[in-house]
């Protein structure tokens, strides 16, 4: 089984300006149109067997609408062959974080997605922690935009430095750092991050950073820790395998990444 760890949809009432808005900020180029039978196609193009939606909720009023948005994707999708499988999303500002995380649990969504630049929240601030904290009580997985957002190259609110800050202090359970760690800074990673108890998906990371620094990282990581992830529509996920098989991984390696790791820390409620 082949493992997306890290895609992004829009209804698709929505899904075209949202596309371009986004493109324009980033100026950059979606490889899809951002609407869920495109990242279908995707998949079936690439050989993909399961991807992981991660929604952000960028305004705590929005929780009812983007959770229950992930449900209804799940259950279309659970006897199917080619398989989404959406996370739920919470805002740091929510008034009961405690009560937001057992909806998450409750509705049968297996994590949450968390964005700092987007949530405009410095990661080390105490309401992720305690979001974290109770995240990991509850058995959910936290998947962490980190590192430089190229729509906020000027103000990165999630950066090694705090992100060791959290681990130290809260010791989170099943904690996903997207972008390798921290996306264009990744020597933060090797000397803060490698080695701790957090997995590193490689969500828009290939073609940025150099193939011996992502090498380095994995073994000194660890391959059990790594998730193949594309970004979805911002990567293409036939482009990124391509290059993952590419770096001359050992066949193990490559089933860890591409889909084992996954597998292991999703388990057997997907």
């Amino acid at each position: 089984m082949i493992v997306d760890f890290h895609t992004h949809i829009f209804p698709d009432k929505i899904a075209a300006r949202t596309i371009e808005k986004l493109e324009n900020i980033a100026n950059i180029k979606a490889f899809t149109d951002g609407r869920e039978h495109s990242l279908s196609a995707s998949m079936q193009k690439a050989g993909v067997d399961l991807s992981v939606v991660l929604p952000v909720v960028t305004k705590p009023e929005q929780f009812d609408t983007v959770n229950e948005f992930a449900m209804q994707l799940n259950e279309k999708y659970q006897q199917q062959k080619t398989r989404l499988l959406s996370f739920g999303g919470i805002h740091p500002d929510t008034l009961d974080f405690r009560r937001e995380l057992r909806v998450i649990k409750e509705l049968g969504l297996l994590g949450i997605k968390l964005h700092p630049d987007y949530q405009n929240t410095y990661f080390d601030d105490i309401k992720y922690m305690r979001i974290l904290d109770y995240a990991s009580e509850l058995g959910l997985i936290s998947v962490i935009h980190a590192g430089v957002d190229i729509g906020f190259p000027d103000h990165v609110r999630c950066n090694p430095e705090r992100i060791r800050k959290v681990i130290d202090q809260v010791q989170p359970e099943n904690m996903v750092l997207a972008h390798y760690g921290s996306f264009d800074l990744w020597r933060g990673v090797e000397e803060l991050l490698v080695g701790e108890n957090v997995y590193l998906d490689t969500a828009y990371t290939f073609g940025f950073i150099e193939d011996s620094t992502f090498l380095r990282i994995l073994k000194n990581h660890g391959a059990d820790k790594i998730l193949f992830a594309t970004d979805s529509p911002w990567s293409g996920q036939k482009e990124s395998l391509e290059y993952l098989r590419a770096l001359g991984l050992t066949k193990e390696e490559l089933q860890q990444i591409s889909g084992e790791n996954a597998q292991n820390l999703l388990g057997h409620n997907f």
